[in-house]
């Protein structure tokens, strides 16, 4: 699939430094890692992608983690990239470690953002079905949709997220995700592939958030067995929302490995 993308940063230098490719996590876009893509791409090329039924890219029924990495495959090879560095939050840290996983050689270095290469807590259902099921033809303005969404999803924060998702026509509005596709895949997208063989042998560095239930310690077996030469770094003062709860805290830890 041809995802979508938005860049910045700066052109890959004589030096052969590899761009880096930033995935973004379920209901998210690319355009939400603009404030960290002006950090990083101080000397990298940074591209900021649209998964699949995500933002600006096109819509699919399928949607599992093998699919994402060959999108992602895919883009590399229409951009004429032979190596990247991939940094991916949640559902991303998930495509990005199995596209790491099944095509190394092609993966400079990993960042994985508070997420394991296991089965992930929670439930999205509620969240999927209180969009799919907002009377749109009620929605004149962002303002309506945020009072209309106000029961069954009690954040401001959240909702202001979730929101982003919702574009007008002209005539009307609607939502950019391809809801039903995601909620028709949401047990591969929390579970991750068995890829029975599989190792990244290169730089990998895991991000977790000190409040977060995503990526604990009990996961360290499990990231050492697939990625050995994994670093793990904790985040003070966040949660699962890592590079906007504690922004400097997130550049901290993300910023020397990618130097």
């Amino acid at each position: 699939m041809e995802l979508a993308f938005v860049e910045g940063g700066e052109p890959v230098g004589e030096d052969g430094t590899a761009p880096l490719l930033v995935l973004h996590g379920l209901f998210g876009s690319g355009t939400n890692w603009r404030a960290v893509a002006r950090a990083l791409g101080r000397h990298r090329r940074v591209l900021l992608v649209d998964a699949r039924n995500h933002g600006s890219s096109p819509h699919s029924s399928t949607m599992d983690y093998p699919a994402m990495a060959g999108d992602v495959r895919e883009l590399m090879r229409r951009q004429g990239l032979a190596r990247a560095a991939l940094l991916g939050h949640s559902m991303g840290g998930k495509t990005a470690m199995t596209l790491a996983l099944e095509s190394p050689a092609l993966v400079e270095r990993l960042v994985v953002v508070d997420i394991a290469p296991t089965r992930s807590p929670g439930d999205h259902a509620p969240l999927l079905a209180a969009m799919a099921g907002l009377d749109l033809s009620r929605v004149q303005r962002r303002s309506d949709a945020d009072a209309l969404l106000a029961d069954a999803v009690d954040s401001q924060g959240l909702r202001a997220f979730l929101l982003q998702n919702l574009v007008s026509d002209g005539k009307g509005f609607r939502w950019r995700l391809n809801l039903a596709a995601i909620e028709a895949s949401l047990p591969a997208l929390l579970d991750f592939p068995a890829l029975p063989g599989h190792r990244f042998e290169g730089p990998a560095l895991f991000v977790r958030g000190e409040r977060s239930e995503y990526l604990r310690d009990a996961h360290r077996d499990a990231l050492v067995n697939r990625f050995p030469a994994a670093e793990l770094l904790t985040v003070p003062r966040a949660g699962h929302w890592i590079h906007s709860e504690n922004m400097d805290g997130f550049l901290e830890a993300v910023e020397p490995f990618l130097a």
